[in-house]
């Protein structure tokens, strides 16, 4: 009844309430799911809706556009990014969200889904027809401060629901491996009950120790990949359990993204709700940081440049950074040409409105903000 009552841009001002405040009109933008496996091709998506998957659900325009970005994807986005400068001179920045593996399919399979094996996104991008050559502009993209990734997980995807599922013989998640790939809705099915990409979510409370190691070593294959340590670390699809706080914290994580409203997984299907506000300390010495602007292209029929520049607008009015939350999926053109122009021309209206409207803007990645609010720089 309250949400009834109170207006959409009263509800945002009073969650841009509580936390750190600042008088620089900070803007990161924040982008989840780089060097994840989604729908490998269009025959695949076509397969997997013939064989009666319903993939008309939340996650649909994912499937229906998400892939690995290729070469024209990134040299596209890294252009229109390095066009458009803040008062200081300094070009617009991507806070990539990276996980840095997907599944290696092929021993999966050989060993009959006992046990999970996995290969670093590199190798991947050289099985995807364009993306052979990716991981380069990637580096680029860091080398110029265009691009600059943080943590996301070791891969979106949760392995041990996943792997249970498939030794059950569980028939979508067969035709979906099959096929390369996982990201169907499972949250429903009353035989899994959790999504697949909610790396860490459980119903087993076991599950927290895999979900360790899986931290662990993601953060490791990180660095050796990317070549620094990240600071940052965004849980995909939000479910992470405050029991997985300390090895953040040991293995270098300093700042970690929630939603401002979080569901903390319990086991067993139960859960409970966290607050969060920018700023914010846990027991474990990490520092949370909350999204508070939206841009989502891909979702047609809403006018995300004007929805976005009202959430920076809510920001600056309340003396917050804007950290707008946008997803790879919205400047992809490897299954569908026109869903990355459509993506790159409203980012495009965003920054130059955002420019005009705001000329002391400043662009920060996370890794930047979360220095910022903490006092470290």
């Amino acid at each position: 009844m309250i949400g009834k009552i109170i207006s959409p841009s009263v509800q945002r001002d009073i969650s841009n309430m509580p936390g750190f405040r600042t008088k620089r009109k900070l803007v990161v933008i924040e982008s989840d799911d780089w060097g994840s496996i989604r729908m490998p091709n269009n025959k695949v998506f076509d397969k997997l809706i013939d064989a009666g998957i319903d993939l008309n659900d939340e996650g649909f325009r994912f499937n229906k556009y998400d892939s690995l970005a290729t070469t024209e994807d990134l040299t596209r986005l890294f252009d229109l990014l390095s066009s458009h400068k803040d008062a200081a001179g300094r070009p617009a920045v991507f806070t990539p969200v990276a996980v840095v593996a997907n599944p290696d399919f092929d021993k999966i399979r050989d060993n009959k889904f006992k046990t999970y094996h996995y290969e670093p996104f590199t190798d991947t991008l050289k099985k995807y027809p364009g993306c052979e050559l990716s991981f380069k502009l990637w580096q680029e993209g860091i080398r110029k401060g265009i691009f600059v990734p943080q943590f996301h997980g070791r891969e979106h995807l949760n392995v041990m629901p996943w792997l249970k599922a498939l030794r059950l013989g569980h028939k979508n998640s067969h035709l979906a491996f099959d096929n390369r790939m996982w990201g169907i809705s499972t949250a429903n099915d009353r035989d899994i009950r959790l999504e697949f990409q909610a790396a860490f979510d459980f119903i087993d409370p076991q599950d927290i120790q895999y979900q360790k190691e899986v931290i662990k070593s993601g953060l490791d294959l990180f660095e050796e990949l990317l070549g620094y340590r990240a600071t940052f670390f965004v849980p995909p699809n939000g479910p992470f359990s405050k029991q997985l706080e300390p090895v953040c914290v040991e293995s270098g994580i300093k700042y970690l993204s929630a939603s401002k409203i979080q569901t903390e997984p319990l086991g067993n299907g139960k859960s409970r709700k966290r607050i969060h506000w920018p700023g914010q300390k846990s027991s474990s010495g990490l520092s949370y940081l909350t999204r508070n602007c939206f841009f989502e292209p891909s979702d047609v029929g809403k006018d995300w440049v004007s929805s976005c520049l009202n959430e920076i607008s809510s920001a600056f009015k309340w003396r917050k950074p804007a950290v707008i939350s946008t997803h790879r999926v919205n400047y992809i053109g490897a299954l569908h040409i026109q869903n990355r122009e459509n993506g790159l021309k409203q980012l495009n209206t965003l920054l130059t409105q955002m420019i005009t409207r705001w000329p002391d803007v400043e662009f920060v990645t996370s890794e930047e903000l979360g220095r910022i609010v903490t006092g470290r720089t």
